[in-house]
């Protein structure tokens, strides 16, 4: 059969030799892996004719959510005598066989269709095609190109939507409208190449945006029908993480395919400055499909004040309380850790760090080595000048910093700005730019706003030492 297909296309026709079957399902909604099929119809087409069908209702199994039945109309009772899957398998495999699978958003019935036959161990394979992409490429300009939109369009008639028999039958009349398009026979062609990524790509993304994607480090942006970003995601090479998403079965990537209609990136030259860039992004469009990063989470802070004794304290709290922040970090724990480390390198009292409460002399578990400034055996002026040992190493540490990275092309450098340990912002520099001083990095600099996740981003950068800081 596609022997034939690919000889008749040449010839510039669709032969009617060619068999499609054209499906439509109604599932329980629980995404690809949890799936079930309630309702199936299947009709063989000719190209011209329909010449066999079939349709059933189907017992899933499993209790039907209550939102589906709403849209479907299709309940528990409805199916409870229906057959199941198992028991119409071979229906199903011999109507489909030597034939080419059609569906509108064809991804989405063929995958749950595949995982159905998959559970009772048959591995179902066949060639597809998609109407949404055959219609965006055949019938461009359309507002939307759902199956109800689509056909009100074009004026073909939808009876019983949201039903199986309804949508396949309105299929059937929109592909027999699509081959009898002019440009048709090229376009099977090219999507039915076993090279091309027509099959896989989302049904509402065109080719030509995906191939536009550059295969460099950078973040990318999708975004749905009208515009709105979507989901944000960074890469070392933006097209091959992009397509990885296209070929991920899981439920979240498959509603997520499902409404990509374009796609922008920006490009940063280093995985590091676009894991900063993905962060900032989400933080600012907070994307329907990004699950991490979206919660605003407390960060901490160290800071020091002398009490009413003269006895310099080092303590933490939250940083949005602290107004001059010694160090910050993403969480209590780091910070405690911190402190206690503090504590044992320059023999500092746990009670004066604020690692334990208590009315009398120090007792901390961990940090044993104070030298006796609770208990009036160390000179406030001997202790101090330990503080003040801690405070000028931190200072050395929270020196300002600049991490340099790969620009967006070879005749230019990307620099990370961080300062007292905190993320400050980012800049490309060209090669040709003369560099002298702190000032003049400090010029090309786009502030951005430090986060607990970029934080933790420097925070693991700087511990790996193997990036160029100066």
């Amino acid at each position: 059969m596609i022997t034939a297909l690919k000889y008749s296309l040449v010839l510039g026709v669709i032969s009617s030799c060619v068999l499609y079957t054209i499906v439509d399902i109604e599932t329980t909604g629980n995404g690809l892996k949890g799936n079930r099929v309630t309702e199936i119809s299947i009709f063989k087409f000719d190209g011209e004719h329909v010449v066999e069908e079939f349709t059933s209702l189907v017992n899933p199994k499993c209790p039907i959510p209550y939102f589906i039945t709403g849209l479907t109309g299709i309940d528990d009772q409805m199916v409870a005598k229906a057959p199941t899957f198992l028991e119409i398998a071979d229906q199903i495999l011999d109507i489909t066989k030597d034939t080419i699978f059609v569906a509108h958003s064809v991804n989405f019935d063929y995958g749950v269709i595949k995982e159905e036959f998959r559970q009772i161990g048959i591995d179902f394979s066949r060639k597809k095609l998609c109407t949404v992409r055959l219609s965006r490429k055949l019938i461009p300009g359309l507002q939307s190109y759902s199956l109800g939109k689509l056909c009100k369009a074009v004026s073909i008639p939808l009876t019983d939507r949201h039903r199986a028999r309804g949508d396949a039958h309105a299929t059937v009349l929109l592909f027999k409208k699509l081959i009898g398009t002019d440009g048709a026979p090229k376009v099977f062609s090219t999507f039915l190449n076993a090279r091309s990524q027509e099959a896989t790509l989302p049904p509402l993304l065109s080719k030509k945006t995906v191939n536009g994607l550059p295969s460099a480090p950078g973040v990318y942006y999708f975004k749905n029908s009208v515009g709105a970003i979507i989901y944000v995601g960074k890469a070392i090479n933006i097209k091959k993480r992009v397509l990885g998403h296209f070929y991920d079965k899981s439920n979240h990537e498959i509603r997520l395919c499902r409404e990509v209609a374009d796609i922008d990136f920006e490009l940063s030259g280093s995985e590091l400055l676009a894991l900063l860039m993905e962060s900032e992004a989400i933080k600012k469009h907070y994307p329907k499909y990004n699950r991490a990063q979206k919660r605003t989470l407390k960060q901490y802070a160290l800071f020091s004040y002398e009490d009413r004794n003269g006895i310099v304290h080092l303590c933490f709290d939250t940083l949005r309380r602290v107004a001059n922040p010694l160090v910050v970090f993403t969480n209590q724990t780091e910070c405690r850790a911190f402190l206690e480390e503090l504590c044992t390198t320059f023999s500092l009292c746990p009670k004066y760090c604020h690692l334990q409460q208590t009315g009398g002399p120090c007792n901390h578990y961990r940090t044993q080595n104070c030298e006796g400034i609770c208990r009036s055996e160390e000179t406030v002026t001997d202790y101090n000048q330990k503080v003040h040992e801690a405070l000028l190493s931190l200072k050395e540490q929270n020196a300002k910093l600049f991490i340099q990275e790969s620009g967006r092309h070879a005749q230019e450098k990307a620099i990370i700005f961080v300062e007292n340990g905190r993320y400050r912002g980012y800049g490309f520099i060209e090669d040709s730019v003369h560099i002298t001083s702190e000032e003049d990095l400090e010029a090309h600099i786009i502030l951005k706003k430090s986060t607990v996740e970029t934080q933790r981003i420097i925070q693991t950068t700087l511990r790996k030492s193997t990036t160029a800081i100066f």
